[in-house]
């Protein structure tokens, strides 16, 4: 069973981890040995953590800690969505944009935003099947990487249908 809830301080060493090897898995593969042994050393998901705090929310399966998502800015546009390899493929990252997508109904938006990388074929599969579609694609600079890649914005109407009521 999936559930999802703030996190808390004593998460961070974990979550710290888990969005590491999510990183590994997903980005690494996207950026030269320079950028690789930056993030390896500088772990940015720690600053990044404290930073949000509660606004984090955390995903546990069966008790363990399996993921983590935000929204950074608190508006509508999901952050960050990182799933423990281990879990991948067993509904953390669902169960996380829709947590998500929740707080935003909560605030009033219409609307979910993310932006993937466009090699990031796994997570902008798990985006698609959601529901979200392509709304711009091109080449952004990512601050924290200090490189430019090709990303992709999707966009999920959150309106309620009357199927949904």
């Amino acid at each position: 069973m999936i559930e999802v809830r703030p996190a808390r301080p004593d998460d961070l060493q974990e979550l710290s981890n888990i969005g590491l090897a999510s990183w590994r898995k997903g980005i690494l593969p996207l950026v030269n040995a320079d950028v690789a042994a930056r993030i390896e050393a500088s772990n940015p998901f720690i600053p990044f953590l404290r930073e949000q705090g509660a606004n984090i929310l955390v995903a546990e399966a069966n008790g363990a800690l399996a993921g983590l998502g935000a929204s950074e800015h608190g508006d509508n546009h999901i952050s960050d969505i990182w799933v423990a390899p281990e879990h991948e493929g067993k509904g953390v990252g669902s169960a996380l944009v829709g947590a998500l997508e929740q707080q935003f109904r909560a605030r009033g938006f219409r609307e979910a935003t993310i932006r993937v990388s466009a090699d990031n074929a796994r997570a902008l599969g798990l985006y698609l099947r959601l529901g979200y579609h392509e709304r711009w694609r091109g080449f952004d600079h990512d601050p924290i990487l200090g490189v430019t890649l090709e990303k992709i914005e999707l966009a999920k109407s959150l309106e309620m249908s009357v199927n949904d009521a």
